[in-house]
């Protein structure tokens, strides 16, 4: 990634310098599979006499024409950056050039369907690629109108911010697809860049409308390949839509901004969506051309409202510059977990949040690269990096807070006139905090301090005194802080008292109160009688790690099945895997609390994540002499609950795809084996296709199917998801020769696209003989900085992120990584982030290990 960083000192000066007015950008996309035609025609004032330049990642540069001036594209251009001297008052830049198809899911990516042998396109810009298309001033504070002219294939459905106009026949001598045709865009509103877009090919189209609160009429369009058009279920993206307008529209007070809402589902994505203006792209795995579990159809329904959010939240009103990153994605994760609660079917969706965002923010919270919610950002790779837990989801533990803190008729409130008064503007976090203060009367400057301006996460536990008779006399809320971060802060939380009534826990009393300081004594609870169980942050209003007292734990643990409120129930999951991944209890018994409890867990988020948490403890926390034991165990535990579920039930799918996933290691690959060939059947489940694909790897990597078996599957499912799956299972065969093959074909050539290094490197991993990856230890730490220069910044952060060879869990491991930490201080502070936070992981799993074999 050499030269295509841009600090924020640079940002500030250019922004200071230059006031952009309009982009024209006319686009030729029918010249052939590696380059297209973009000419760009900028607008913009700037102090006369200065010097400047624009970016524009190119293939070649074929003229650059400043105010009428001819410059040489070999003096001024060096493929990333453009210099423009001498500038006017008012200037009119025209840069002709070609650009590069990606395949790394960045910029203007291409792809070409293995069915049809079709192509399709789609942009993703954020954080800086919208210089892959165009010329552009990139970064968030210079924002313009944006016109778009795109000459494609005729049969292609071309989509960009603005509704789509009516093209136009041309006769283009370069085209290398036939006929094409000409759309003319007319200009956005005043946007960033990075959320401009263009989506282009033979998508299948489905389309509705709504009626907005201001009475216009607004579009809607759902788009996908049109070898996928047969799952799409578009009767329920609209209702979820339409649900999103009417909550959002009617919480806001401000009725959406753009003329039309389009959402397309696209492949060989990186994340999960983008909140392009009006036209939303996601991940095609949220097509189901299979069964999926039912926490991915919440999944897909939290994000399709969390995109709904961003026209307001970072669309209409933008941050100033990244270090308010946060702010744009925390609100989206909050808003759209309380649009899911409380405007459509999934009413659990808080304790999904605590399931998995909150736990992603307090595992990246106790890294030692944590940083404060509002962090410091230098420059794009900075940003790029800081797509994290902190970002989103404590950001968004922390809105949570700070909207029961200030009431949530104030929050909207307040959030409502910050749209209205900064509608397609920059701002910066104070211009939020002041529309809340405004409409709450509390002052958050103490609160902004403690909460977004320092890291590290807090604990809380209880302290409880009774009397002969069980009367509580004295309680008291502790709070500590870990040394490095001793911040001791505010929160609003409430307390729970639970009873047992018949066998289930139910909360009987309820207080909600602040919590300040190391000892917060709680003098409503004197005189009550002690609960059978105590739970501290009921309801999860509080960012905090909660321990329970040992009475309540005993409870708890018994008697963990048995809530009556799945949160109740999810918060002490979470504690006692927090306890786990501390050392404070061992893995070995949380193992089996997992295998006495799971099956009756009715959140399948819940029963997500306590999976996952359970192979990730029976393959690196419990002690190395017991983990053969350990992992048969969860296997043939597994397998077990997967015949006593219910019959066709999201738990029964949920249990069998957890025992493919370590199946390996149990005493049931026959059955495995005999699930996957028809011989064995479970009452309701279907061995769908993409199910049947997890089966087969779990058989490649018992070593009971191999390459003949893998090149079989994929003559019946030759798709790109068949294709992924192949390269999964082919790195998944459990030999030297095959581990080699697949470091090879991700390290020696740059030929996989984004979405098989994904894959690939998931197999690569998989390994119940751990000595096939240890000859890769040294090879690792060989490649990463050469990986990190040469490749774009999707493939290397994957390359690094996801080769390091985790499953070892070793001192070894961490001797090889820290020893090149020290002698790689000059290597990019972001690839070294990505070391430091693999090998903290490890260092935490060594001190469970240790724990578990006391």
């Amino acid at each position: 990634m050499p030269g295509d960083n841009l600090t924020r000192i640079e940002a500030e000066e250019r922004a200071a310098l230059v006031t952009v007015h309009d982009y024209d950008v006319v686009l030729d996309v029918t010249q052939g599979p590696d380059l297209f035609r973009t000419t760009t025609t900028v607008r913009f004032g700037a102090s006369a006499g200065a010097s400047t330049f624009i970016d524009a990642i190119t293939a070649a540069v074929h003229s650059v024409t400043l105010n009428g001036r001819e410059l040489d594209p070999a003096e001024v251009s060096d493929g990333v950056r453009i210099q423009l001297p001498d500038l006017a008052d008012e200037n009119v830049l025209v840069v002709d050039a070609d650009g590069r198809y990606m395949h790394t899911g960045e910029g203007l990516h291409r792809f070409v369907d293995p069915v049809d042998g079709e192509a399709y396109l789609y942009t993703q810009f954020e954080v800086p690629d919208s210089r892959r298309m165009f010329a552009v001033f990139e970064q968030p504070d210079l924002k313009a109108a944006f016109r778009f002219t795109v000459t494609a294939p005729a049969h292609w459905e071309v989509v960009s911010n603005q509704p789509t106009p009516e093209p136009t026949d041309v006769t283009s001598t370069s085209s290398t697809d036939g006929a094409a045709r000409t759309w003319a865009f007319e200009p956005t509103p005043r946007i960033s860049s990075y959320i401009t877009a263009l989506i282009a090919g033979p998508y299948d189209v489905v389309r509705d409308e709504l009626t907005s609160a201001d009475g216009r009429v607004i579009p809607l369009g759902v788009f996908v390949r049109r070898s996928l058009a047969q799952y799409l279920d578009a009767d329920y993206v609209f209702e979820k839509t339409k649900q999103g307008f009417t909550y959002f529209e009617d919480k806001f007070g401000v009725p959406y901004p753009f003329a039309k809402y389009d959402q397309l589902f696209v492949p060989e994505y990186n994340a999960g969506a983008m909140e392009n203006a009006g036209a939303v792209t996601f991940t095609e795995a949220y097509v189901f051309r299979s069964k999926v579990t039912d926490a991915i159809r919440e999944r897909r329904v939290v994000t399709i409202l969390h995109e709904l959010a961003h026209m307001w939240f970072g669309d209409l009103v933008t941050m100033k510059w990244w270090n308010d990153l946060w702010l744009n994605e925390s609100f989206a994760e909050w808003a759209s977990t309380i649009a899911t609660a409380e405007a459509t079917e999934w009413h659990e969706a808080w304790t999904t949040f605590n399931s998995m965002e909150k736990a992603w923010a307090y595992r990246q919270d106790q890294l030692p690269s944590t940083h404060p919610i509002v962090a410091e950002i230098r420059d794009l790779e900075d940003v790029l990096v800081n797509f994290d837990g902190i970002t989103y989801a404590k950001g968004g533990s922390v809105l949570k807070q700070l909207a029961a803190w200030v009431g949530i008729d104030a929050f909207f409130a307040g959030v409502g006139a910050y749209f209205r008064k900064h509608a397609w503007g920059n701002t910066t976090l104070a211009d939020l905090l002041s529309e809340l203060e405004t409409a709450s009367g509390r002052d958050l400057s103490a609160w902004s301090k403690l909460w977004l301006e320092t890291a590290g996460v807090n604990t809380l536990r209880p302290e409880i005194q009774t009397d002969a008779s069980g009367a509580i006399t004295a309680f008291a809320v502790l709070q500590s802080a870990p040394a490095d971060y001793p911040t001791i802060r505010p929160h609003r939380l409430a307390i729970g008292f639970y009873n047992l009534q018949d066998g289930v826990l139910v909360r009987e009393h309820r207080v909600e109160l602040d919590v300040d300081g190391e000892r917060t004594e709680v003098a409503e609870l004197v005189g009550l009688a002690r609960p059978d169980l105590v739970l501290l942050n009921d309801d999860d209003l509080a960012y905090a790690k909660i321990r329970l007292d040992e009475q309540s734990r005993r409870v708890a643990l018994e008697n963990l099945s048995n809530f009556a409120s799945p949160l109740a129930r999810a918060l002490v999951w979470s504690s006692v895997w927090d306890a786990t991944r501390d050392g404070e209890t061992a893995a070995s018994d949380y193992l089996e609390l997992v295998l006495g409890n799971v099956a009756s867990e009715t959140e399948s988020t819940t029963l997500r994540i306590v999976i996952a948490n359970a192979l990730l403890a029976a393959s690196s926390y419990v002690d190395p002499g017991k983990r053969a034991d350990a992992r048969r165990a969860l296997a043939d535990g597994f397998w077990t609950l997967s015949q006593s579920a219910e019959a066709g039930g999201d738990a029964q799918f949920q249990f069998v795809k957890a025992f493919a996933a370590i199946a390996e290691s149990g005493s049931h690959v026959e059955d495995l084996q005999a699930l996957f060939t028809g011989e064995r059947t479970l009452d309701g489940l279907d061995i769908d296709t993409d199910l049947g694909w997890e089966l087969l790897i779990a058989l490649v990597a018992a070593g009971r199917a191999g390459d003949d078996d893998i090149d079989a599957r994929l003559a019946e499912d030759n798709t790109v998801t068949g294709q992924e799956s192949a390269a999964h299972a082919r790195a998944a065969i459990p030999t030297a020769e095959a581990k080699e093959r697949a470091w090879a074909s991700l390290i020696d050539v740059d030929t996989a696209t984004n979405s098989v290094v994904r894959t690939t490197a998931a197999g690569f991993l998989r390994a119940a003989d751990r000595t096939l990856l240890e000859p890769f230890v040294d090879r690792y730490f060989a490649m990463i900085g050469e990986v990190w220069e040469q490749r774009s910044y999707a493939i290397a952060e994957k390359l690094v992120d996801l080769l390091y060879p985790a499953p070892l869990a070793n001192a070894a491991l961490v001797e090889a990584s820290h020893a090149w930490l020290a002698g790689s201080a000059d290597s990019a502070p972001a690839l070294r982030r990505l070391v430091v936070e693999n090998v903290a992981g490890v260092e935490r799993a060594l001190a469970a290990q240790a724990r578990d074999a006391q």
